[in-house]
């Protein structure tokens, strides 16, 4: 990637956070002068992200079990630069049905605790859909650290959970996590002790429609829930988004 797209990708960034609060402007516009390396915009098809990354990510395959038991397909995308790592976590939540569901065909008979009650599903895999945010972000409490900030957020207006925590060598964990269309999302962030919020990386966290078009919805959207409508984007209108390789114009998916 050139050095002026990312100039541009950065610029456009921090004009959509201004509009939202002065601290994310601020805490954005630190990295990118710590920073000795060369950013790169990053977009997945097959997971439907778009990430900056501060060089190619490597990408590992791996499994990610839910709240209830259901070890799911994830692939882990991250790069380490010096003391510092990044990383996008994506878990395929569209499976969960199936697996919890066929796990709850050897539950013994009669027993509600494995098998489900009325609204939970077979094997709990609706309750488990709904927990997945909470279960993510209580992984992440989990760890030896100190957790210093907990809060509802947003990105392209999906909605989700950000943490902050100083882990036991003093080092910092800037973790967010989002559902979108059943597939779940953990993007983190470790800096060495007396590093500024790597804001670039974590604000910029999009997702990708059926064309490789980043997308952005008109309201808050809730996984499990109807989609609101989407801002109307294509290849021909240029925005504060990424689109992945390939991608292509037509009739925006509603």
């Amino acid at each position: 990637m050139k050095n002026s797209t990312a100039s541009r990708t950065f610029v456009s960034l921090v004009l959509a956070l201004a509009v939202l609060s002065p601290c994310a402007l601020f805490s954005i516009s630190g990295p990118l002068f710590a920073q000795d390396q060369e950013w790169m915009e990053f977009a997945n098809r097959e997971d439907g992200f778009t990430c900056l990354f501060p060089g190619k990510p490597a990408i590992t395959q791996t499994t990610y079990r839910s709240e209830y038991g259901a070890d799911l397909p994830a692939r882990v995308y991250s790069v380490t630069q010096g003391q510092s790592r990044y990383s996008v976590t994506v878990a395929d939540y569209t499976q969960l049905q199936r697996i919890l569901t066929e796990k709850a065909k050897s539950c013994p008979a009669g027993d509600v605790v494995c098998r489900g009650v009325a609204g939970s599903g077979e094997g709990w895999w609706k309750v488990d859909m709904r927990a997945a945010l909470v279960h993510a972000s209580w992984q992440f409490m989990q760890r030896n650290a100190k957790v210093t900030q907990y809060q509802w957020n947003f990105v392209e207006l999906v909605e989700g959970h950000q943490l902050v925590l100083t882990n036991a060598d003093k080092s910092r964990t800037f973790a967010g996590v989002y559902m979108h269309e059943n597939k779940l999302y953990m993007i983190e962030s470790t800096v060495p002790p007396g590093y500024p919020e790597p804001g670039w990386f974590s604000q910029s966290l999009g997702f990708l429609d059926e064309r490789g078009i980043g997308l952005r919805y008109q309201e808050i959207y809730v996984n499990g829930y109807p989609a609101p409508p989407r801002v109307k984007r294509d290849l021909t209108v240029p925005g504060n988004r990424i689109d992945a390789p390939g991608a292509t114009s037509g009739k925006q998916p509603k």
